[in-house]
């Protein structure tokens, strides 16, 4: 509900604090008084599109500041806690103009853009006139209309899951047919890679092995000969030498009488290390010991697992992996045509489900129009219009997440005249009439959505305008309504009334908005029914209009 409005150096508006009140607001004046001015500073704090120049001549920038009251359900609450705004019992909105052009929005002293302003609108207020298209007379809002007036939450619901599952196994079932197609384009390639992968059969690390096993083979040729001729001088040459010199020695140590004993030791152990030498090369020259043909056998697979992965562009290691990638595409392709009939399976189960939530939701909505026709319809006669005919028209539409029906509101205004949208068909008043009763049927309970009517009694009178003022009172009755009116029958029906007043001092032109007591309420019924001189019959007149 909005609870203030205030408005700083806007068009022709000075200073202007207003705090509206639930039920039925009436705003009344004379034509060009700045009625329009509020709504246009209304609308651009919430973000709509409209005048481009909104700043007060002089001034450095306007501002306007709507204060509005939530309840704990409202709506609102989900698109401030997307936006990540915080949100209590109150909601203030406050946006600027400059001179140049440029605005700036809060929410809850909190920067915002004008799109968060724009979706909080659609939750907030509700504008409907001859020229609104943002409410009933946008077709593309009829259908969602229709269902709320039809308590369609639970099929809506099934269809929009119905579709998001029916998407998902189309969106999986493409993908297994382009993933497919592409593995059949390449099946001779993958084919012949992976036998030839699995002819070679590399090994992880082989390459770096083979590698290593290669030098050793090259290396061990060029000094296997030096380690031989000293396996022959160590053996042939040294080895006999001392063993001579051992035994040389031996036989004279007795008579040394012991001074060859540190001698004859010593040999014994150089002995010992000479054995462990020989035993050294010895074990060397046979790990140098290969043969020709295994050098070039492994040369010749190291070269063959080098040049492979140069074919495919990766490192040697990874050949076994690719092997394995390769094997999977042509496994996918082998068992490709099952894959294919249980998406194929699962999208005719999908299909199913969709069409029986959709026709189920069709249903619903067909008993919705018939019921809505004939409760507009109803309310037509007292706005003297018992001879139009309103129709809910439900075509057949595209496939979607709501259905694949078209609705949309038509009317003839006459028995036998063709039926068409409400916006192309009727008058200017017969229009306004027509929105109301749209309203006052598709609106049972209070949605904490502020209702604005635009001179919607533009063009009636009498018994007529009694009926529109009854019916907006209706509308008010535990929400809100605000009206802009002309007509004296509405006004005297409002349960809070403004007159809206413009002035001139030293030419400069500046417009108000007063609160009317009951007084000054009934002298401005009396205006609007007598003119510019009221007598004492529109005064009494006036009287009885708000007596009831």
């Amino acid at each position: 509900m909005l609870r203030a409005l205030e408005i700083r150096d806007i068009l022709i508006i000075d200073r202007l604090d207003l705090a509206f009140q639930p039920g039925l607001n009436v705003l009344t004046g004379e034509t060009g008084a700045g009625k329009s001015i509020l709504l246009d500073a209304l609308g651009f704090v919430l973000g709509w599109r409209g005048r481009a120049e909104l700043v007060r001549a002089g001034a450095a920038q306007g501002e306007v500041i709507a204060e509005f009251q939530l309840t704990p359900d409202h709506p609102a609450r989900a698109v401030l806690e997307d936006a990540g705004l915080d949100a209590g019992a109150e909601l203030i909105l406050r946006r600027v103009n400059g001179t140049d052009g440029r605005k700036t929005a809060w929410v809850n002293d909190r920067r915002c853009s004008g799109e968060v302003l724009r979706r909080l609108s659609d939750t907030l207020v509700e504008l409907h006139g001859q020229h609104d298209d943002r409410g009933l007379l946008n077709p593309r809002g009829h259908r969602a209309l229709l269902d709320d007036y039809a308590g369609a939450v639970e099929e809506r619901r099934a269809v929009r899951d119905a579709w998001a599952a029916r998407t998902e196994s189309r969106a999986r079932l493409e993908a297994a047919e382009a993933a497919l197609e592409e593995v059949r384009a390449e099946e001779d390639f993958l084919r012949f890679a992976v036998k030839e992968l699995d002819d070679l059969a590399p090994g992880a690390e082989e390459e770096a092995a083979l590698d290593a096993q290669r030098r050793r083979m090259q290396g061990a040729e060029r000094i296997r000969a030096d380690i031989a001729r000293a396996h022959a001088a160590l053996t042939d040459g040294a080895e006999a030498a001392m063993g001579d010199a051992g035994r040389w020695l031996d036989g004279v140590a007795q008579q040394g009488e012991g001074a060859l004993d540190g001698a004859i030791a010593a040999l014994d152990r150089a002995m010992v290390e000479l054995g462990e030498a020989v035993g050294g090369v010895e074990s060397c020259l046979d790990g140098l010991t290969f043969d020709q043909h295994a050098l070039e056998e492994t040369e010749e697979r190291l070269f063959a697992i080098r040049a492979l992965a140069r074919k495919h562009n990766v490192a040697a290691d990874a050949l076994p992996a690719l092997r394995d990638t390769l094997s999977g595409k042509l496994d996918a392709l082998d068992r490709g045509a099952d894959d294919l009939d249980n998406l194929r399976q699962a999208v005719a189960a999908a299909d199913i489900a969709y069409d029986g939530a959709a026709e189920a939701l069709s249903a619903v909505r067909r008993a919705a129009a018939e019921r809505l026709d004939a409760a507009v319809s109803a309310e037509l006669a007292p706005l003297k219009m018992e001879r139009a005919v309103f129709r809910t028209e439900i075509a057949t539409a595209p496939d979607g997440p709501e259905g694949r029906d078209a609705v949309t509101f038509t009317v003839a205004t006459n028995p036998g005249a063709p039926s068409g949208p409400l916006n192309r068909i009727a008058s200017g008043g017969e229009l306004s009439r027509f929105l109301l009763a749209l309203k006052v049927c598709l609106t049972e309970r209070d949605s904490g959505v502020t209702m604005i009517f635009d001179e919607i009694d533009r063009g009636v009178g009498g018994a007529t305008a009694d009926a529109v003022g009854r019916r907006l009172a209706q509308l008010a009755a535990g929400g809100q309504v605000l009206v802009v009116t002309h007509s004296p029958q509405v006004a005297a029906l409002g349960a809070h009334h403004w007159r809206v007043e413009k002035s001139v001092a030293d030419e400069v032109t500046t417009s108000t908005v007063v609160a009317l007591d009951p007084a000054a309420r009934e002298a401005e019924i009396a205006r609007m029914l007598a003119g510019d001189t009221v007598t004492d019959e529109a005064r009494a007149a006036a009287r009885a209009l708000l007596a009831g």
